[in-house]
């Protein structure tokens, strides 16, 4: 199969390589000259990376870029025509520059000649292992200037500069939604082509990425690392884990825009404003009652088939909605969570305590309300 773009670290190297490749070339031609004295590689770079910035005749008619020499200008063109003339003859890829070839042809070959001393890793290129030694030496030498935060690896900083400049270079061309990173992009694609490539050996559901299915994993396993720290209450992701600590915060970010009424959870609200639009999208086949909810409709139609799958583990008694099971098994447990706070007198059920508080409404009827534990 035959690479049809390359990813972003790629073209990050290429300008890096194309600078390196002139390089060479300058040291070369010095070395030809039997009279001067030869300069050390440092100096050769400085003197060299002075007189490029200073000149660059060579302009890309396309993106404006300028180089300081034909050859260059001819290798970044590639860029913009997609041309790859160095194929590889084991697997047909192509590459847009003969460098980048030999690179590739390692993985063929199984070739990894620079090794990490630390760990014993392998690499192809001794780019790629110096970088790697940055994991051993904790070196960070490219700083963020806006915020100071440091990185191993200039493409990193690139990456994190879109933070502050808002840049998303990566367009969708199927809906024209615009990304911070190209691996970001490749994602969002499989939505528009329903590729699924990660699938689950356990149930062969597939998913778009592998983060979502490291998450569907847990089901499986039983993994569930995030923690309330309130309760000790478990959850599979970090998201369930942030809905379900607004139980023990008591707050509601979702307000309806036609009675204020507010919900800690967005579906919820979505499910309350049906009843002001008045839209019942579900209806019963049996006696055509609409429904504003799905689950709304699937709990009325156990009236029809009878069914009653919750069933009572202490006495066996069944119920068609877990509710109506959770009011009455505290008739076995003794549970009342709903309390006076007039009186301190609790109740099983929640209707019980409203009509109970009526009693102290006639005594006080601007000072009663409801609690429950």
């Amino acid at each position: 199969m035959k690479h049809t773009e390359d990813t972003e670290e790629q073209r990050d190297m290429i300008e890096e390589e194309e600078e390196s490749e002139e390089l060479s070339e300058v040291e070369e031609k010095h070395q030809n000259k039997p009279r001067e004295k030869p300069l050390s590689r440092s100096k050769t770079k400085t003197t060299f990376l002075k007189k490029r910035r200073a000149k660059k005749s060579f302009t890309c008619t396309q993106c404006g870029k300028s180089f300081t020499t034909k050859q260059s200008l001819e290798r970044h063109m590639r860029v913009h025509t997609g041309e790859r003339p160095f194929t590889c003859d084991q697997c047909g890829t192509g590459f847009k520059q003969k460098y980048h070839l030999n690179q590739h042809m390692k993985i063929h070959t199984g070739e990894k000649p620079f090794k990490c001393d630390h760990c014993g890793k392998g690499f192809t290129e001794s780019t790629k292992l110096k970088i790697h030694m940055r994991i051993h030496t904790g070196e960070k030498p490219f700083m963020c200037e806006r915020c100071d935060k440091r990185f191993s690896h200039k493409r990193y900083l690139k990456i994190h500069m879109r933070i502050h400049t808002g840049e998303k270079p990566f367009a969708c061309n199927q809906c024209g939604k615009s990304f911070s990173q190209s691996a970001q992009l490749k994602i969002h694609i499989r939505i528009h082509t329903g590729e699924k490539p990660f699938i689950c050996d356990q149930c062969e559901k597939s998913f778009p990425c592998k983060n979502n299915l490291d998450v569907h994993m847990r089901v499986h396993t039983g993994v569930k690392p995030f923690t309330c720290d309130q309760c000790s209450k478990t959850f599979l992701t970090s998201s369930h884990l942030k809905k379900h600590l607004r139980v023990h915060t008591k707050e509601k970010p979702h307000s309806c825009s036609v009675c204020r009424k507010s919900f800690s959870l967005l579906s919820h609200l979505q499910r309350h404003q049906k009843i002001h639009t008045v839209v019942r999208d579900y209806m019963c086949f049996e006696c055509e009652k609409t429904f504003t909810t799905v689950n709304y409709l699937k709990r009325h139609q156990m009236i029809h088939t009878g069914e009653k799958p919750y069933k009572c583990s202490h006495c066996d008694k069944r119920f068609s909605d877990s509710s109506k099971l959770k009011r009455h098994e505290r008739i076995h447990t003794g549970e009342k969570p709903h309390t006076c706070d007039q009186c301190g007198k609790s109740f099983a059920v929640k209707s019980d305590l409203k009509r109970h508080m009526k009693i102290h409404a006639v005594e006080k009827p601007h000072h009663h309300s409801l609690k429950s534990q």
